[in-house]
């Protein structure tokens, strides 16, 4: 009998290498080198109510990038990178900036990986008002619930909890 195997996991140089590359894509507006970063079912979510709503599929978020770059001559500078191999996952702390503008937005995004080495799925986050008292921000299209985030506050003071980790 044959024992089961693990999927590959990418390694920590490979995902730093796509993440790089990635952004050196979306800066020079390149579609297909943005495209081959990412699985072809991938997603780029949002705070929800952002304009441009989620990306779905990588055609569908290099086009996204690549339109603001004509739009508004974005720019994309990342400001720190850190890389967890076990998981699979690299947060960027970034600054998009909106060169047409003389405008910035700075925000951090997760980046789920596939086996295969390309990003599977990006979170994005970024700097917003504080909500009002009833409001509440968080990413559109995104299955809070199903992926076992809390969906109501600690009941008990002092208590955090924790995630369920859903394995994705």
């Amino acid at each position: 009998m044959t024992p089961p195997t693990t999927p590959p996991v990418p390694t920590r140089a490979a995902m730093e290498a796509v993440v790089r590359r990635y952004y050196d894509a979306c800066n020079a507006a390149d579609v297909d080198a943005m495209a081959g970063c990412f699985t072809p079912d991938a997603v780029h979510y949002f705070p929800a109510g952002a304009p441009q709503g989620t990306f779905a599929g990588a055609a569908a978020i290099a086009a996204g990038w690549a339109g603001f770059v004509a739009a508004v001559g974005s720019q994309w500078t990342i400001d720190h990178l850190t890389v967890d191999e076990q998981r699979a996952e690299v947060v960027v702390e970034w600054t998009h900036w909106k060169t047409r503008f003389g405008t910035h937005l700075r925000g951090a995004e997760f980046c789920r990986f596939a086996p295969d080495g390309r990003i599977a799925e990006i979170r994005a986050y970024y700097a917003c008002p504080a909500p009002g008292q009833d409001a509440s921000y968080e990413l559109g299209d995104f299955d809070y619930a199903g992926r076992g985030y809390p969906t109501e506050p600690p009941t008990e003071p002092g208590v955090t909890g924790h995630v369920r980790r859903s394995g994705v």
